[in-house]
């Protein structure tokens, strides 16, 4: 059965709405019955991008690209600058932008591409963000992806504040579709937005990231803007730091905070967070093994993805995938501390980034900080650091500088303070 047929026999009986977007609650059968793009250029097993966001048309778009068992690239606007290396790395067939289908000329091939075709299977490319080198080109066997969602779970109404390129919000879109849930799009990622849509349509679950969370503190929204119908926020994507959580569940003391975890390599895995207020989680689910190698997380499973269509694959010989996320372990549960590339060296001893930019995040006014190496012709290397003020608060550097001497081994403090912008990707997580 395609999958726009088995959906419309889900959704037959359901008389409330499926999707909330621009003040329009539209069912299913609504979003179905749209007057569709022309697809007559696409052919099954083409490399097809499509630009756009959770909205009627793109979800609809989407849907039928999967029935034509086409490899399928969501992208957005945002991300726009680099949709040319997109369309190169995997070797896209057409690009479907503002309802318009164009075809591209290539005589490039790849065994992985070729695979799916031979199978008649439908393809997922994601792109990585990139913050270690050029984004890699993920590509996951969609067919074999959409199974995990045969089994019915419970749903809840859910904000879709993860974009139309990312893991999260397509998981996100297709657990609500397959679950008879809501899903209800912001009408901008703002602070303010998020909220007052949470409020307007009695969202309950707000998945996001710790960076979102935090410029939700510093704008003074919480509490007093939090709607009570909010019961879950979920954070992932980045490592969330211990006194933004612990601030987050003293000012929303009845919200059930959740850790998630994953990689676009990986596929969706389950996690358990210990606590509301605990940054350990246990990772796993149905197909999924952990193990920690000096002190890193290595993850093996099922629903991993076929391969990267424009680097080697990372996956060793049985199969196990090397996150680079450093962790502590307490009881079969973990705390990510950073990642390996956040291990800075001075002089030979080792420490993460994140421990200092906790000491930063204590001090008064500091709304975002980001701390990096940078390279010493004696040491190695030494700190450095970008803070970004709250809105109106001045920060005096060599205060700063002072208190992070006072609370800092000599070794790790920074050696240079730049008050500036912390960059912010699109996805919402720290550059």
């Amino acid at each position: 059965m395609q999958l726009l047929d088995k959906l419309a026999e889900i959704w037959n009986t359901i008389d409330y709405p499926f999707f909330i977007h621009n003040g329009s609650q539209l069912r299913f059968q609504d979003i179905a019955s749209q007057n569709p793009i022309d697809l007559s250029l696409v052919k099954s097993g083409d490399v097809v991008a499509i630009i756009g966001d959770f909205n009627p048309s793109s979800i609809l778009t989407l849907l039928r690209l999967i029935d034509l068992a086409v490899i399928v690239i969501p992208l957005t606007t945002e991300t726009s600058n680099e949709h040319e290396y997109f369309f190169e790395s995997a070797l896209v067939d057409v690009v479907i932008k503002d309802g318009v289908v164009s075809r591209r000329t290539h005589s490039k091939t790849h065994e992985l591409i070729d695979v799916l075709r031979v199978n008649g299977h439908a393809g997922l490319v994601l792109f990585s963000t990139g913050t270690t080198g050029r984004p890699k080109a993920i590509l996951h066997d969609l067919t074999l992806f959409l199974k995990r969602f045969e089994t019915p779970r419970p749903t809840l109404r859910t904000i879709n504040f993860l974009l139309f390129d990312h893991i999260g919000g397509i998981n996100t879109l297709l657990h609500t579709l397959f679950n008879k849930g809501v899903v209800v799009a912001p009408e901008a990622r703002t602070v303010d937005s998020v909220l007052d849509t949470c409020r307007k349509y009695d969202v309950e679950a707000l998945p996001t990231t710790p960076t979102f969370l935090r410029m939700m503190l510093m704008s003074g929204a919480i509490p007093e803007k939090v709607p009570s119908c909010l019961k879950i926020i979920t954070y992932g994507t980045e490592r969330m730091d211990q006194p933004t959580l612990d601030e987050l569940c003293r000012l929303l003391p009845v919200v059930d905070f959740r850790q998630t975890f994953g990689m676009s390599e990986l596929g969706i895995v389950r996690v358990k967070s210990e606590a509301r207020d605990s940054l350990f989680m246990k990772v796993g689910g149905e197909g999924v093994k952990t193990k920690v190698v000096n002190n890193v997380l290595q993850i093996q499973s099922q629903s991993r993805m076929l391969g990267y269509l424009n680097a080697p694959s990372p996956f060793d010989s049985e199969g196990w995938y090397d996150t680079k996320d450093v962790v502590e372990e307490k009881n079969n549960y973990y705390k990510v501390v950073g990642r390996e590339s956040d291990v800075i060296n001075v002089g030979g001893l080792k420490f993460m980034a994140s421990d200092v930019e906790l000491v930063a995040l204590d001090f008064p006014g500091v709304s975002l900080v980001k701390a990096y190496p940078k390279q010493n012709p004696i040491t190695g290397q030494h700190v450095e650091l970008t803070v970004q003020p709250r809105e109106g608060v001045s920060i005096d550097k060599d205060s700063l500088m002072s208190y992070m001497k006072s609370k800092l081994q000599p070794h790790m403090a920074p050696k240079r303070i730049k008050i500036d912008v912390v960059n912010i990707g699109h996805r919402f997580k720290k550059g």
